[in-house]
């Protein structure tokens, strides 16, 4: 079992890449931290795959980033694209090198970034609790305490402040009832991956796409060894079916047609929401990542956005562990929650809305308004400083 329990410490709950690199941040500034996971080991499926540039300019201050890069595959540009006529508008990441150390997005499936974290934040002395499930929270003046469930049920961890990491369904913004307001979308995502060459076939494909149909539309998305297709179902269908051989193949088909069957890497059903806590703070709970807020996939901004939490948040708390005042913490909730409702809540939803778009008319000047934002490198520019989040990033800094 651990040793003695320190009044000092911090508490994270949840392992995921946020976690991590929060718990990575605080240890590497000083603060001692406790690391809990209800899983029982890293999880390795598909979730965010795509970094943008100031994520990685971040995660340097770790020196990983060569490590990532290593096991990633740079996209110089990515596009919006008619699933008819092909390439409508071409962003070419070059146009952000004097806004960031790193002018592209990196495909890079965030289970290899939480691998390099915990082999990162074990070096450095710590350990994850995995297994262990949070059943509750409560806190005073001084300190928060979690309440362990399962194997460990009773079992209370305190710690000056407790830091949610814990995902979509947090158990610890539930216990604190922070409110989580926004939508479902009326559809599922369907996700498959394969190893099937795409870039073969469909002439002047990126490593990342975002497909407009007024049908069908999709999601293209390269990773190492594999590109992965995301696609929209209905809500109401057998979802039994949609996962099925039959589906999958008929479903990769549409995108290109071929006699023989894809080989299937990896197939899944999701609910996609769009959503942000009301606060990030309830007293020394702090909410980051997906316990905080959650968006559609169509742009890359979930999981980066979660990370730019982490890092707002762990330079706070180092000057509050400093002796500044936990009025800091309200800072990082006006920052944060902030972008995240102008920024982040209104590019993915506008991302949606072009790819979806089923008027004619309304599709068309969307599209046609894209192709020219690409083609004027100023126009262009501007683009990729709000769809990269460096304008959010310097938005947050704004914010007293």
């Amino acid at each position: 079992m651990p040793g003695k329990q320190k009044l000092e410490e911090v508490v994270i709950v949840g392992a995921g890449p946020v976690g991590l690199t929060t718990a990575v941040s605080l240890t590497l500034s000083g603060i001692p931290v406790r690391l809990f996971e209800a899983q029982n080991e890293l999880p390795t499926d598909l979730r965010a795959s795509s970094f943008h540039p100031p994520t990685l300019d971040l995660l340097s201050r770790f020196h990983i980033v060569d490590d990532l890069i290593a096991q990633g595959l740079p996209a110089p540009s990515w596009q919006f694209r008619d699933r008819e006529t092909g390439p409508v508008a071409t962003f070419e990441m070059s146009l952000l090198k004097g806004d960031t150390e790193h002018p592209f997005r990196l495909q890079c499936e965030q289970w290899k970034l939480a691998r390099i974290l915990k082999a990162l934040f074990e070096k450095l002395g710590g350990r994850i609790e995995f297994g262990a499930r949070v059943a509750d929270v409560s806190q005073d003046d001084t300190s928060a305490t979690i309440e362990l469930g399962g194997e460990r049920k009773g079992e209370k961890i305190r710690g000056r402040y407790i830091i949610a990491a814990d995902g979509a369904y947090s158990v610890l913004r539930n216990a604190v009832r922070i409110p989580f307001e926004g939508f479902t979308y009326p559809e599922l995502f369907l996700i498959v991956s394969t190893s099937h060459r795409f870039e073969d076939d469909l002439p002047d494909l990126s490593n990342i796409n975002y497909i407009s149909d007024p049908n069908e539309w999709l999601i293209m998305m390269h990773v190492p060894q594999f590109w992965r297709v995301n696609i929209p179902v209905s809500a109401d269908g057998d979802q039994q079916y949609y996962l099925s051989d039959e589906n999958v193949q008929a479903m990769l088909r549409r995108v290109f047609h071929r006699e023989a069957a894809y080989e299937i890497g990896h197939r899944s059903l999701y609910a996609v929401h769009q959503k942000v806590a009301q606060v990030f703070r309830s007293g020394r709970v702090i909410l980051v990542g997906d316990s905080a807020h959650l968006n559609n996939p169509i742009g890359g901004m979930g999981m980066n956005g979660g990370i730019h939490d982490s890092f707002n948040l762990t330079e706070k708390l180092v000057r509050i562990f400093g002796g500044e005042g936990d009025e800091l913490l309200d800072q990082y909730d006006r920052q944060r929650r902030t972008v995240t409702n102008e920024a982040v809540q209104q590019q993915t939803i506008r991302n949606h809305k072009i790819l979806s778009e089923r008027d004619p008319a309304v599709r068309k000047a969307s599209l046609d308004e894209l192709r020219r934002t690409a083609e004027d490198p100023v126009l262009a520019r501007e683009y990729l400083l709000k769809t990269s989040m460096i304008a959010s990033l310097r938005r947050a800094a704004s914010i007293q």
